[in-house]
């Protein structure tokens, strides 16, 4: 079955839905018409910076319009993007940035002041800033969003003839227990198709408002929340940032129809809605992912505001979503993450990985169009991964008899902070750079609000050094959700007979 490039999803929609509302932000609202306009305008600019099919473009962005017109202007003229979180330190974005061997970032003005060392590293690269700045572009590589919409002097340029749905559309890093984020590569086949499901599985309309809050550079919100509702002609309400009384305000006034969200921000919603009345009856159904979602937490939200939460499994290596609770009139299952999304196949594994019975705990394994092409410039991580055909999520899992799918345990040491990942090695290689720590171990303790935080127990040499210097040097060198919320000075770390640090007695022996 052939899937169509993202690019077409628009251009249909623009066709089909053109005086319907595209999407809102911060009172501006745009059909779908304008949208497809504006996005044909982005990419004739770029087309005017030689940059052509192939090239790679950086989206260093919060939630925004821009994202949408500079993401979608991309992928008209068939470069692929690379979404990355604008919270990131100096450090890690240019790591990402050479990494990915874009040609061009967006970026928000606030991070102009980066465009000196970022020239001096990369005098070829371009940056695009966004919102208006105070500081004059010493840099003829330097543009501004604004002044770039307004102009009236770009020649426009055809739809690429070349587009393939084999082409990459975004490169998403994802951490790993390396040390270094790994690029899971995803075609327009692998998103698209992923996009179609979502739409048609979650059956998303026209007249759909989709609260967009999360983050637009994570996965969950680049296909849920917009490639998704792209697809079927559905409003987007972006919102810049989360914030429980705002986003609980938005669902009322606007009457959005399907809010996605993580854990976390169920119950900070929760907590805000206790004190106060809110009419939440417009919502057809809330949907949750990122990380499991306590039942307590899922029935207590669904009891207060009377709405309904459906819960799923994905995976930026998948696009991301692979799972989803059935919206079909099957019975759904309290802590289940659902069936398998039409299309996809998924199965549990034993350590030979072969398939095993029905509620016997394995690995997790799937395939289908929206397993990743592979790992930029990783091919022998890539070779692991999808070994056999399959992509390994490296996630404990069990299916009962009737195909749902339950997560008994995460990837064995991956830490999950308000939805987002956090590896504990690349934390530890941020703490080995200290002076004065011998070792260093990191571990996810369980938090009330956040779903999990980061603890550090460290050796040191100098009994001088403090948890207050140690958090302050990590939050110079890594994005704040990384940080660690506490450090623990210990006299030696528990190791097994090979000398490998075991995080569950460490875990066992926090107290929080």
């Amino acid at each position: 079955m052939p899937y169509a490039h993202l690019d077409a999803h628009l251009r249909q929609s623009a066709c089909a839905y053109k005086d319907a509302y595209a999407y809102s932000f911060l009172g501006n609202e745009v059909t779908y018409q304008e949208f497809d306009r504006l996005v044909s305008h982005v990419s004739a600019f770029l087309s005017s910076l030689k940059l052509r099919h192939g090239d790679g473009m950086a989206l260093i962005l919060p939630n925004c319009d821009a994202f949408l017109t500079m993401y979608h202007g991309a992928l008209r003229l068939g470069m692929y993007c690379v979404p990355i979180n604008p919270t990131y330190t100096a450090q890690e974005l240019f790591y990402l940035i050479e990494d990915s061997e874009v040609k061009v970032i967006v970026a928000p003005y606030q991070m102009a002041k980066l465009a000196d060392p970022l020239f001096a590293k990369w005098p070829d690269k371009m940056l695009i800033v966004v919102g208006e700045s105070d500081r004059p572009f010493t840099h003829a590589q330097m543009f501004s969003y604004e002044v770039m919409m307004k102009r009236q002097d770009i020649p426009p340029v055809a739809v690429d003839e070349q587009l393939n749905e084999e082409d990459i559309a975004v490169v998403l890093y994802t951490s790993g227990t390396t040390g270094h984020p790994k690029g899971a590569m995803l075609s327009h086949r692998n998103l698209a198709s992923n996009a179609d499901v979502i739409g048609d599985h979650m059956m998303y309309t026209n007249e759909d408002n989709i609260l967009v809050v999360l983050p637009m550079f994570h996965v969950f919100s680049l296909t849920v929340c917009l490639n998704a509702a792209i697809y079927r002609g559905a409003h987007m309400v972006i919102q810049p940032r989360f914030s429980p009384l705002d986003a609980l305000k938005t669902i009322e006034q606007q009457k959005i129809t399907i809010f996605a969200g993580v854990p976390t921000m169920y119950n900070f919603m929760l907590q805000v809605g206790q004190g106060q009345t809110f009419n939440l009856h417009s919502l057809r159904y809330c949907i949750s992912g990122g990380a499991a979602m306590p039942v307590a937490l899922l029935t207590a939200f669904e009891k207060h505001f009377g709405v309904t939460v459906l819960e799923g499994y994905g995976l930026s290596e998948a696009s991301p979503v692979t799972s989803f609770a059935p919206v079909d009139g099957r019975v759904r299952k309290l802590g289940s993450i659902g069936v398998s999304l039409p299309g996809v196949d998924q199965k549990i594994v034993d350590l030979e990985d072969q398939e095993v019975p029905p509620l016997t705990v394995g690995e997790l394994v799937v395939r289908g169009p929206n397993v990743m092409k592979g790992y930029w410039h990783r091919d022998e991580d890539t070779s692991v991964a999808l070994r056999g055909g399959w992509l390994h999520t490296g996630d404990l899992a069990k299916m009962d008899e009737e195909g749902y799918f339950y997560i008994v345990d995460r990837k064995k040491d991956m830490i999950i902070v308000g939805g987002f990942n956090v590896y504990p090695r690349e934390v530890e290689e941020v703490l080995f750079l200290y002076p004065g720590i011998s070792e260093a171990a990191v571990v996810g303790v369980d938090d009330g609000n956040y779903g999990e935080i980061v603890i550090a127990c460290v050796v040191t040499k100098d009994e001088s050094v403090t948890q207050d210097d140690i958090i302050a040097f990590c939050h110079t060198n890594l994005a704040k959700y990384k940080c660690p919320s506490k450090v623990l000075l210990m006299e030696e770390l528990p190791k097994n007979a090979t000398g490998k640090v075991m995080r569950r007695i460490l875990r066992e022996q926090i107290e929080v």
